[in-house]
């Protein structure tokens, strides 16, 4: 029974020593990571709490500093966090209470000024780069640093307006800098951003008030012809004043002085191949470009007037050349377009005049028989004058040299010999139509003869042995 008391007096005695711990409530460790059995006293070297277990953690010079530096209180979590809580704003918060904006735990110097300028929308680049802090935060102390803005005006209105050459506050330019100077150059002149209008090659020039006549720089205009008119109206080869050429000289010209090499889009009418000529005089016949017609008659009716292989006068061809020739020297080679009788097979590579045999081509007709009649008149296997076959020859021919392979639809018109029971069993036309001067006979008999063919319809009522009857009765072949 005693000692039962004496442990639970003993325990009683460790919570209420836990409950006095000075470090209040939220440090819960073991006492013996910082404190020894001997003494309360820390040896810093050999405190064993690991901070980076709080939203602290400990790195460069703060991993130095004694702990009651910061904590001044023995209530560890009353410390702030916030840097300006333990370090004096030497910049009079003009650039925020944020040190780790610019500062590392490893030294106060800041290295990485260029990335701040970028992140706040002032890259410090071309003659930028080169100037001292202090150079454009101008303040009481070197280190205070106001914003000052991003504009360029904020820091070269001076500048601005004391410019004479040109004069930017009377010809109104604007104040943004950068419209003209270019940012990584490390003067004003060093290159000035002309790219609403290109300076390149004969308008490479240094003097301004060549093309700026005036004062007020905004009044000189982009248009060609604001300078170069009198070049234009003296032009005689070719004139561009009676043929009203285009004043954009740029459609034309480029800026190479002399104004050559020139070119002319005469996207209109393509000069390819033969139309590709020197002079334009050779078509051009006036002072007056633009009279020249487009059509190729207008140049070449005397060529269309004296062709006669073909007549082109005769057979009423059309005018357009192009319908059939290109722009190739010598009119060849030359196509025409056949597709109202498409020239396939045995009907391609012949000679025009095998079928137009005239002069007017005009009058050759696409009918077959009007050059076939011959070939279907002496056609005897079959015979198709004695057959009284059509005239169009496609019926049953393609456009294969030697009429074959050609095919019949007799199954459809006559009596199935592809299909049924017919079908394999005959040769040649002439194995049912004995007689070849008149294919609209035909036997039966010659297969289905008798006594065998009489037998078999010994009870059919008004049965006749005759090839007639037979298809009379039998309009299929089927039995």
């Amino acid at each position: 029974m005693y000692r039962l008391s004496f442990i639970v007096l003993f325990l009683f005695s460790i919570c209420s020593i836990q409950a006095q711990s000075p470090h209040g409530d939220e440090l819960k460790i073991d006492c013996a990571q910082c404190h020894t059995s001997e003494s309360w006293s820390i040896d810093h070297k050999t405190i064993q709490f690991d901070h980076s277990t709080t939203e602290f953690e400990l790195q460069g010079t703060h991993a130095q500093t004694e702990c009651k530096l910061c904590h001044t209180t023995l209530i560890f979590n009353e410390a702030p966090s916030e840097c300006a809580s333990c370090h004096n704003d030497v910049h009079s918060m003009s650039v925020g209470n944020d040190c780790e904006r610019c500062h590392t735990s490893e030294t106060w110097l800041v290295d990485n000024i260029p990335e701040l300028h970028e992140e706040n929308g002032f890259p410090l680049i071309g003659a930028h780069g080169n100037l001292s802090c202090v150079d454009c935060h101008v303040s009481e102390t070197n280190l205070r640093f106001d914003r000052i803005g991003n504009e360029c005006f904020s820091c070269h209105k001076d500048d601005y307006l004391a410019t004479q050459n040109p004069n930017h506050q009377s010809s109104g330019f604007s104040v943004n800098c950068l419209e003209c100077h270019n940012p990584l150059g490390m003067g004003w002149d060093s290159e000035i951003n002309h790219d609403f209008f290109a300076l390149t090659l004969g308008h490479d020039i240094q003097d301004c008030k060549q093309c700026h006549t005036t004062n007020l720089y905004s009044d000189a205009s982009p248009e060609c012809i604001s300078c170069h008119q009198t070049t234009y109206n003296l032009t005689s080869n070719p004139k561009h004043q009676e043929p009203n050429f285009n004043t954009d000289c740029a459609s034309c010209h480029t800026t190479n002085p002399g104004w050559m090499p020139a070119t002319f889009d005469h996207e209109f009418f393509a000069l390819t191949l033969g139309h590709n000529i020197e002079g334009c005089v050779q078509c051009h016949t006036t002072a007056n470009y633009s009279d020249v017609s487009s059509e190729c008659v207008s140049c070449h009716q005397n060529d269309y007037d004296q062709t006669d292989d073909p007549n082109h006068l005769s057979s009423g061809f059309s005018t357009d050349c192009a319908s059939c020739h290109t722009t190739n020297p010598g009119w060849e080679p030359a196509t025409f377009d056949h597709n109202l009788f498409p020239l396939t097979l045995g009907h391609s590579g012949v000679n025009c005049t095998q079928c137009h045999t005239t002069a007017s081509y005009a009058d050759t007709s696409p009918e077959c028989a009007g050059c076939h009649l011959n070939d279907y008149n002496t056609a005897i296997n079959p015979n198709h004058l004695a057959a009284q076959f059509p005239t169009d020859c496609i019926l049953c021919h393609t456009t294969n040299p030697d009429w074959t392979p050609s095919t019949f639809d007799h199954d459809g018109q006559y009596f199935p010999i592809y299909s049924g029971k017919h079908k394999d069993q005959w040769n040649v036309c002439v194995d049912c139509h004995t007689n070849t001067s008149n294919y609209a006979e035909f036997t039966c008999l010659t297969c289905h003869t008798n006594p065998q063919t009489d037998n078999d319809h010994s009870e059919v009522t008004d049965y006749v042995y005759t090839s007639n009857a037979c298809l009379q009765c039998h309009p299929q072949g089927s039995n």
